[in-house]
């Protein structure tokens, strides 16, 4: 075998050279053909050729010139000839003056002027000669120049180079007859010595079995090119007879498969589609044991298996399905969410569009009764076939009414309370409207919908609403087996929606007391300008609460407080606390003295609680209050635990105050704390609860930056818009806790509606006051109020002046009414009592009470100040006012008196 290779070498490397020869000859010809002709047509047309043959002495102007081009070009003769083919000059001198020689033909050609390139036998032998005409400068031939090269000069560069051609075909067939020895030797070692009839019979034998296995075999390069394949592996796939040495992408297999085989990743029984296939898929890779690189693939067929393992997968996934809308269908009370998690557990996987509809009454909690007529469609899910937008298909929309036809399955469904398939949705048999919207089934399948199911929503006999279950082309129809799916899902959204509808009933009673609870209008009141919101949270009502209660002094108390917990219990409890402090505001105390009483009020009733083992805490509760003075412009601030007011200045800028924070009500043990906060007029003071910033975005106690951000981007909106404002941009997406808020806009009172005076501790000194402030009254135009006034302000400062200490202080309010504020230094309450018949005083206050609207006493660190309101508005003449008034201070019974 050596030496047959050895003899094949030989016989390449002989033809390599002599062809190698041929080349050379073939390529030296060429040049010199090239040549020649070049330094001919450089010659013939050389400035001064032309004269120098046209003149008398030719031979002695060329004969040099033409010399020097024969040495610088190299070629072996230059010779010039005229019209006639005698020559001008001739390396030769012996042949300057006879003709030029060569084949009659082209010496012809030669002398006419034509430009020639031909090998013949010239003056000095075989030459490559080439000849250009040159040219009067009418056109007509003068001579030319011919120019040649003896062949054997071709030859004499060829044979220069011979030795190095076989010195180099000597090391070709040096190498070659190595590398040769080499290969044989791999060949050996890899065929572990077997020769070229062990390797025939051991390929016969390896290829029977390839393909007589029942598996498909692939062998695959590692570029991923398909380098031998079984017949069981070219059936099962589909291949071409050609697709050996093609890449398996261009062989047009499953995108899945073709992806496993090019990666090479080792695979145990994977199955892989394959037309009407299925076919398990083992992979493994042939550089183990140092192999070539690639890959090795068996297949085996497993349709008829992968079917029955269907059936089983098909079951289980039924039950996972009926898992899950077990697990997620109750997850919330809330009616619409509900429905939506049937839509989310069904969509895709039992059917493709899902739609839940409701009766009015469960919408409003209420148990519906026959007939049922009117759904409210709360949930739709499913792909339109376009832009896969799960809830904005064609013909469903959440939201919308849907009124059936008596003929329409779902209309059948709420009349016999079982489930109804339809098959077809084209089926004429059906008839009517499938959608509730006035489309006719046989319109249905424009839009791929070809299948339905619609199941009644019932629980304890009662029928809450209908959930239809579509499928569209994509999917296979329903049958009788999906039935069972379809209602046991049904069931368990009945149960939940009952749940739900039982929880809506009790939010709302809940809410509805709360809302009784909370403020239903804010009291007229000259200090500021408030506006109030209370939300609801979406998953229940919490016990916070508002308040605006005015107190006299052109001052009004702002409150805002929350129960923890939820429901009816938080909802009582938040009522029970607003009256506590509506009764504490009457004693007209400083907000730390109010919140104290508040406090033992919630530590007295969690001490009742104690002895119900049903009863809940209010411990924890929080409260704010503040009490606004518009002749002052100062507001008096505690907090129990709750969040600080926010403020926005006249300007625009918003900060929240350092207000002391005291622990919620109920702890006890600690005295609260006071702020004095100077507003100017038109500051806005924001109050609210914790629900509003609790996890906002996502993140809950934020705190109250998206607050303040949002109030500095709003700095000229009134106390509406404002309260407007923060519940679109601040309220969290997703409300988990209701909401109070407050907004007041301060108001000072004009200076010019101030009137006081320093009384002196002398009784004398009644009168010149009462006449001051009578004049001063006038002057505001309420002499209507004038006789009335001065009588009160008589009692007001008698009284202090009896009964006080100094310094006494008379001090005057307009406004909506016209206050009357007489201030001493002495603590003492003065009280309405029953004065007797026969007594001379006590009827002072009494007379106080008949012409005022109301008056009180109210504590201040230096003593008391003794209040009252006139009205102004619809203020009776004396003669009105004070009808019967001397039968009433006459008495009948007991009268009053101090």
């Amino acid at each position: 075998m050596f030496i047959l290779q050895l003899l094949l070498v030989l016989l390449l490397v002989a033809g390599a050279v002599v062809g190698l020869a041929l080349q050379a000859r073939s390529q030296g010809m060429a040049d010199a053909r090239q040549r020649s002709l070049a330094v001919a047509g450089t010659m013939a047309n050389a400035p001064g050729v032309a004269q120098a043959m046209a003149s008398n002495h030719p031979t002695a102007l060329l004969r040099d010139s033409a010399e020097a081009a024969r040495k610088g070009s190299g070629v072996d003769s230059v010779v010039v000839f005229d019209h006639r083919g005698l020559r001008l000059t001739h390396p030769d001198t012996t042949l300057i003056g006879k003709r030029i020689i060569g084949p009659a033909k082209l010496v012809r050609e030669e002398i006419a002027g034509k430009t020639i390139s031909q090998t013949f036998h010239a003056s000095q032998g075989l030459s490559v000669v080439s000849a250009v005409p040159v040219l009067k400068s009418d056109g007509s031939v003068l001579g030319g120049v011919s120019v040649g090269v003896k062949v054997e000069s071709v030859n004499s560069v060829m044979t220069q180079r011979l030795p190095l051609l076989l010195g180099s075909a000597a090391g070709a067939l040096a190498l070659t007859t190595g590398g040769t020895a080499l290969i044989s030797r791999r060949v050996r070692r890899q065929t572990h010595g077997l020769g070229a009839t062990e390797m025939t019979r051991m390929y016969e034998h390896h290829d029977a079995v390839l393909h007589s296995v029942r598996e498909g075999v692939l062998v695959l390069a590692a570029d991923g090119r398909l380098l031998l394949v079984n017949s069981e592996a070219r059936a099962l796939l589909g291949l071409a007879p050609d697709a050996e040495g093609r890449h398996i992408a261009e062989l047009g297999l499953e995108p899945q498969l073709t992806e496993l085989l090019v990666s090479g990743r080792p695979v145990t029984d994977e199955v892989y589609p394959c037309g009407n296939r299925l076919l398990a898929v083992n992979l493994r890779p042939t550089d183990r044991s140092g192999g070539p690189a690639g890959s090795v693939a068996t297949l085996r067929d497993t349709t008829e298996l992968q079917a029955l393992s269907g059936r089983a997968a098909a079951a289980r996934e039924r039950l996972e399905l009926l898992y899950d809308a077990g697990v997620r269908i109750g997850s919330t009370l809330e009616l619409t969410e509900t429905t939506e998690k049937l839509v989310e557990v069904a969509v895709p996987r039992f059917a493709d569009i899902v739609t839940v509809e409701l009766l009015d009454p469960v919408l409003q909690g209420e148990e519906p009764e026959p007939p049922y007529e009117v759904l409210h469609r709360t949930a739709v899910g499913g792909e339109d076939g376009e832009d896969g937008d799960t809830t904005a298909h064609p013909l469903f929309r959440p939201g919308e009414r849907a009124v059936y036809r008596p003929t329409a399955p779902q209309s059948q469904a709420l009349r016999t309370g079982h489930a109804v398939l339809q098959a077809a949705v084209s089926d004429q048999t059906a008839g009517g409207d499938a959608t509730g919207l006035g489309a006719p089934a046989e319109h249905l399948p424009d839009h791929g919908i070809q299948s339905l199911i619609t199941v009644p929503l019932r629980y304890r006999g009662v029928t809450l609403g209908l959930a239809n279950f579509w499928r569209t082309r994509r999917s296979e129809p329903f049958e009788e087996e999906d039935l069972a799916i379809a209602g046991e899902l049904s069931g368990r959204t009945a149960i939940c929606v009952d749940n739900a509808r039982r929880y809506a009933r009790e939010h709302a009673m809940v809410t509805t007391l709360q809302r009784n609870l909370l403020p239903g209008s804010l009291p007229e009141q000259d200090a500021t300008e408030v506006a109030t919101h209370y939300l609801p949270a979406q998953g229940g009502t919490s016990g916070s609460w508002f308040d605006v209660i005015p107190l006299p002094g052109h001052r009004v108390a702002l409150v805002v407080g929350k129960v923890a917990g939820q429901g009816l219990h938080a909802a009582a409890t938040m009522g029970r606390l607003r009256i506590a402090v509506q009764n504490f505001s009457a004693l007209d105390l400083p907000p730390d003295e109010l919140l104290s009483l508040l406090d033992e009020l919630v530590t007295r009733l969690d001490l009742e609680q104690d002895t119900d083992p049903d009863g809940a805490r209010i411990t924890g509760a929080t409260c704010l209050y503040a009490i606004y003075d518009s002749v002052r412009g100062l507001c008096t601030v505690a907090r129990a635990g709750h969040p600080a007011p926010v403020l926005i200045g006249p300007d625009g800028t918003v900060h929240t105050p350092a207000v002391p924070v005291s622990p919620p009500l109920g702890l006890g043990g600690e005295p609260f704390e006071v702020a004095e906060l100077p507003l100017a007029e038109g500051t806005r003071l924001v109050l609210y609860t914790n629900g509003l910033l609790d996890s906002h975005d996502g993140a809950p106690d934020t705190g109250p930056d998206p607050l303040r951000r949002a109030l500095a981007d709003s700095p000229d909106l009134g106390p509406e818009e404002t309260c407007q404002t923060l519940l679109d941009t601040v309220r969290p997406a997703r409300q988990s806790d209701d909401i109070a808020l407050l907004v007041a806009r301060t108001r000072v009172l004009d200076p010019k509606d101030v009137a006081e005076w320093e009384v002196p501790l002398d009784p004398a000194a009644v009168a010149p006051i009462r006449a001051a402030a009578a004049q001063q009254i006038r002057s505001w135009g309420l002499e209507e109020a004038d006789f009335a006034a001065e009588l009160i302000i008589s009692e007001l400062i008698t009284n202090a002046l009896r009964y006080g200490a100094p310094p006494v202080r008379l001090r005057l309010l307009r406004g909506r009414d016209l206050t009357f504020e007489v201030s001493d230094g002495s603590s003492t309450s003065p009280h309405l009592r029953r004065a007797r018949a026969t007594d001379e005083g006590g009827r002072g206050l009494f007379l106080v009470s008949q012409f005022a609207r109301a008056w009180g006493t109210r504590y201040t660190a230096d003593g008391k100040v003794i209040w009252a309101e006139q009205a102004l508005s619809g203020t009776a003449a004396f003669d009105d006012g004070t009808q019967g008034l001397g039968d009433s201070l006459v008495g009948q019974g007991d009268p009053s008196a101090l």
